[in-house]
């Protein structure tokens, strides 16, 4: 599976807990990294569709011409699942590297029993998101 160099890193720091309570701890961590969302941007162009909580995703091109996204959610698990994803494609130089971020590395997580059917299928929608905000950053 070819992963952008963070995302990779991530993977690999979860795959190292053998415990899934461990994990599922590790993911509130993240949770608590994500600070700072504006208010103005939670308006439906940013909203994950699909998914049980709400969910916004920012993108926000840097001063380095890379893609840098932000993120909150009402649930602090989803929250932590958009944090890993946005430090996770952070710095990728390029856009074809997020755009080629299958879905299904979520399961390499190990976090099982902690993403039901339908917050896996919402992480899929936050994916996708972040796909498509990302390739509208470069057309702009």
């Amino acid at each position: 599976e070819k992963l952008p160099a963070n995302l990779k890193k991530i993977v690999g720091a979860f795959q190292m807990v053998p415990d899934p309570m461990q994990r599922y701890k590790q993911l509130l961590f993240f949770a608590a990294k994500l600070k700072g969302f504006d208010e103005k941007d939670r308006v439906e162009d940013n909203k994950v569709q699909g998914c049980v909580s709400q969910v916004w995703v920012v993108p926000r091109m840097g001063e380095d011409g890379l893609v840098y996204f932000t993120a909150d959610s009402d649930s602090q698990l989803t929250k932590g699942l958009a944090a890993l994803l946005c430090e996770g494609l952070r710095r990728v130089l390029a856009p074809k590297e997020i755009m080629a971020v299958e879905p299904d590395f979520v399961e390499l997580l190990g976090l099982g029993q902690s993403l039901t059917p339908s917050r896996t299928n919402g992480f899929m929608n936050m994916l996708r998101l972040m796909q498509k905000k990302t390739l509208e950053c470069y057309m702009e």
